[in-house]
């Protein structure tokens, strides 16, 4: 877990392209919106790995909003309930359900369904989000982080050099 860390702060700071970094972030959004356990989730963290991005974005983004979907839980299982209960998509939902594999996706659960309208609807938006942060971050912030006293205080410590040797590998 350092070690994802540490690469993608190196990645911010790096030469690792602003639009690697950034769909991973929104591939981040989308995996995190949608519940984790089902097929459907499976088939979209597979599905990323087609794609090129950076997966310590993905995988911190991930982290971040498992730790707050609680809060947003309700919001999503309202939105789901409204696609799923759309009259003209009735018929499409009941074809879906009788195919022999989507009825393991959980597709029609109400959690699913918002997570991943909500995750479609904000890819583009958290996409050009972290495009325009993070040359901001490059150019002012990191510099400043970097250059404090903490940092050159943590970095003298034998754990900081342990953690650099096992980035280089």
């Amino acid at each position: 877990m350092i070690k994802g860390i540490a690469k993608l702060i190196l990645a911010l700071n790096g030469n690792v392209s602003k639009t690697q970094i950034a769909a991973g972030f929104a591939w981040g959004v989308l995996l995190g919106l949608v519940p984790a356990g089902n097929a459907f989730w499976i088939v979209l963290f597979l599905l990323s790995f087609f794609f090129t991005h950076h997966h310590g974005g993905k995988i911190a983004a991930l982290a971040i909003l498992k730790i707050i979907l609680p809060l947003l839980a309700v919001q999503i299982d309202k939105l789901g309930w409204y696609i799923l209960h759309i009259d003209s998509l009735r018929p499409f939902f009941t074809s879906l359900y009788n195919m022999p594999f989507v009825p393991f996706t959980r597709f029609n659960n109400t959690l699913v369904m918002g997570g991943l309208a909500s995750g479609i609807i904000l890819w583009l938006p958290v996409f050009f989000l972290f495009v325009a942060i993070i040359p901001f971050y490059r150019n002012t912030i990191g510099p400043k982080i970097k250059n404090s006293k903490i940092v050159k205080t943590i970095a003298g410590f034998p754990l900081f050099s342990m953690i650099d040797d096992m980035i280089k590998d």
